[in-house]
């Protein structure tokens, strides 16, 4: 009897404990982990949504993009990597493009699930990269960190894992498996980008648009150290200082700026006069792309400098023109008309990179995939469209659809990454 009593009491104070910790304010659960584990943690915000939101493409230009040079690019720049020693940067690359959905009829290939099993469970990766590997993902006592930097098994950008996959639709409880082969989920690496976000960083592009595509509707919260951090405080740390100065010419604050923008549309994520800031922010980029296109269609490298590029031009390595061209017309893919350059711009431009595109030897593929990558995603947005259901409806109507590339350009030394 006295056991029987014992124990309901134990069980009834469990119940309570349990109610009182579901009750308890987010602050409050913060400061019993500290006290318990004696590390600091960062403050808990709730992320109400399991899928990430998506920016829809705006636009239908088959005269601009048609079915064929569609299908030519996409074929370009399809994921088939040697499994051996596979770059993180390349395949957060192609699963920001072809998304965790993809499926393609050659295997040699990898599908959109395979590039996800790479970056997320290390059993994979160790497959790759071997047993005395330094891992991708970092098992910490505060969350799941991704190693970056320009070592070839790292992330070569910080939080640009954690942006990638979010952009390719995977779930917040998509499985991650650890070196200690610990099963985790991708919130876990979402709320340990959160607690080690600085204002600091030389790269920010991808730590807000991975925090808008999860966010919203919160739109500020507390970092590890109590400072607030908001959209607003992300919008200006990206406008700050030169144009160019950001990874691939400064073109990926501009996808970023776009996308944050566009949420503020849905979810009034910034203030009103940091919305103002940004779209004259995004007036300045047009009008310089404006006065900085060659003939040819092509923008430099040194784009910000205007009319100036193109009557003092440098000489501009084809990478560099690629990158500038490409970036560009993907963040116009998403902008409101408003923002774009006159349409004969934007026409010349996608003409110039179709064919750069489909004249690049396999091996060019491979050396330029980080940034091909990205005339893939622009151009199939210029079709009001993603490349995953393009091809696979591209793929049943031509199945025996092979791309043979008309090749301008040998391949030299290795090009850096971006």
């Amino acid at each position: 009897m006295r056991n029987k009593i014992f124990w309901s009491v134990q069980l009834l104070v469990l119940l309570s404990v349990a109610v009182a910790w579901g009750l308890a304010r987010p602050q409050a659960r913060q400061q019993v982990i500290e006290q318990v584990s004696g590390i600091r943690q960062a403050p808990e915000v709730d992320v109400t949504r399991q899928v990430p939101l998506q920016i829809m493409p705006l636009y239908d230009r088959p005269e601009m993009v048609s079915d064929e040079d569609l299908a030519a690019v996409l074929w370009q720049v399809r994921p088939k990597f040697d499994r051996k020693n596979l770059r993180p940067n390349l395949a957060e690359h192609a699963i920001r493009t072809w998304s965790v959905h993809a499926e393609f009829r050659d295997p040699d290939v990898l599908s959109g699930k395979q590039l996800q099993d790479f970056l997320l469970d290390h059993g994979t990766f160790l497959l790759s990269w071997g047993e005395d590997s330094i891992p991708l993902l970092d098992d910490r006592p505060t969350g799941v960190g991704v190693n970056w930097g320009e070592i070839r098994n790292h992330s070569y950008h910080h939080d640009h894992m954690l942006a990638c996959v979010t952009e390719a639709g995977a779930r917040l409880d998509t499985p991650v498996i650890l070196p200690s082969t610990r099963q985790v989920t991708l919130e876990q690496i979402l709320r340990e980008s959160m607690r080690d976000f600085r204002f600091d960083e030389r790269e920010t592009e991808w730590s807000a648009l991975a925090f808008g595509l999860w966010l919203p509707p919160e739109k500020s919260w507390r970092a590890i150290d109590g400072r607030e951090i908001s959209f607003d405080l992300l919008a200006k740390r990206m406008m700050r200082g030169y144009l160019e100065k950001g990874v691939c010419s400064g073109t990926h604050r501009f996808y970023s700026l776009m996308v944050l923008w566009r949420l503020d549309q849905d979810y009034d994520i910034l203030s009103d006069e940091m919305e103002a800031e940004v779209y004259a922010h995004l007036e300045l980029i047009r009008d310089l792309i404006s006065e900085s296109q060659f003939p040819d269609g092509h923008w430099p490298s040194n784009w910000d400098q205007g009319a100036e590029a193109v009557s003092n031009p440098i000489e501009d390595a084809m990478r560099g023109k690629i990158i500038a061209t490409g970036h560009h017309l993907e963040w116009l893919a998403i902008a409101p008309p408003e923002l774009h350059p006159p349409q004969e711009l934007i026409e010349n431009a996608a003409r110039w990179i179709i064919q750069t595109t489909k004249q690049q030897s396999p091996e060019l593929i491979l050396q330029r995939y980080t940034f091909l990558s990205h005339v893939g995603n622009a151009l199939s947005m210029w079709r009001k469209t993603f490349p995953a259901p393009y091809w696979k409806q591209w793929q049943a109507e031509h199945p025996e659809y092979v791309f043979v590339p008309e090749v301008v350009e040998e391949a030299g030394p290795p090009e850096k990454d971006h």
